[in-house]
């Protein structure tokens, strides 16, 4: 493949992680659908997949500048004997810490499996409907009993309850953001306060299974001159995107309800369907 038609497909799909890491509209599965779409391959068998978990770094980056502020915070504020133990940063990322375990044993456990039978277009496609029809039920039953605000004051039995939700993460097309975001009004977050939660969430989950990933391809030693600029711009673009939709997102939701991503889903998911029928994958 010609060099500048595949940086041409990473900024493609940079902008497309960007946008959909932390809406609640699965971004593996745009990526999966997306990759198929424009015929993204590479010289290395499983180079799109490391791209796929790799790209992610950028929006995660993202979170991390928009919310260094706070992250510092908790880390001047990390011992209990500065500020007490409620209000320490050493309680929110050990919060952080026992919402990840879940979705990490999980992880670990399936996502061969996962990767092996619903890494493609149409499988994807029916998670993306399933998974709205999933969020509208829940924010039509949990969001108006919500509380207002956005307190990350997370305690144990809230960060299992939404760690487990994020167990449904691990089939592309159901949207971390979406797990966690549900996970978080079932736990009686208000919205905000369960999106932001999920954002930092996202910093540890998924350095690691970009980590995990980059070691089960055998290093960044072993791509090509063209693959590993092919993840430079995809990161790059991603992580551009990312602060810009970040922001918005946190603005739509103080406002508007989720509704809007899930009809986005169905409708998406129904050209997918109809595509796959039409042979486009």
């Amino acid at each position: 493949m010609a060099t500048i038609q595949f940086i041409i497909q990473s900024i493609i799909l940079g902008i497309v992680e960007g946008i959909t890491e932390f809406l609640p509209v699965s971004s593996t599965g745009h990526l999966i659908i997306f990759q198929n779409l424009i015929g993204f391959q590479a010289t290395n068998p499983h180079y799109v997949e490391m791209y796929t978990y790799v790209i992610q770094l950028g929006a995660i980056l993202a979170v991390i500048v928009l919310y260094w502020k706070k992250i510092k915070q908790t880390l001047v504020d990390f011992f209990p004997s500065r500020v007490g133990y409620q209000e320490s940063g050493l309680k929110f990322w050990l919060m952080i810490v026992l919402a990840c375990i879940p979705g990490a044993t999980i992880g670990i456990l399936f996502d061969d499996t996962a990767e092996k039978y619903l890494f493609s277009p149409i499988p994807v496609a029916i998670t993306l409907f399933l998974g709205a029809i999933l969020m509208i039920y829940a924010e039509n039953r949990l969001r108006k009993n919500a509380p207002v605000g956005r307190d990350l004051n997370v305690s144990p039995r809230q960060a299992v309850l939404i760690g487990l939700f994020q167990c449904l993460a691990v089939i592309p097309g159901m949207s971390r953001s979406a797990s966690t975001i549900i996970g978080g009004w079932v736990a009686g977050l208000p919205t905000v306060a369960a999106t932001e939660f999920s954002f930092f969430l996202a910093i540890p989950v998924m350095i690691g299974m970009s980590l995990l990933k980059v070691v089960k391809i055998g290093g960044l030693a072993i791509l090509t001159s063209q693959e590993i600029l092919s993840l430079a711009v995809g990161f790059i673009v991603s992580f551009l995107v990312a602060v810009i939709v970040i922001q918005k997102f946190i603005s739509y939701l103080q406002r508007k309800p989720m509704r809007i991503f899930a009809i986005y889903r169905m409708i998406f998911a129904a050209f997918v369907l109809a595509a796959g029928v039409a042979g486009l994958f």
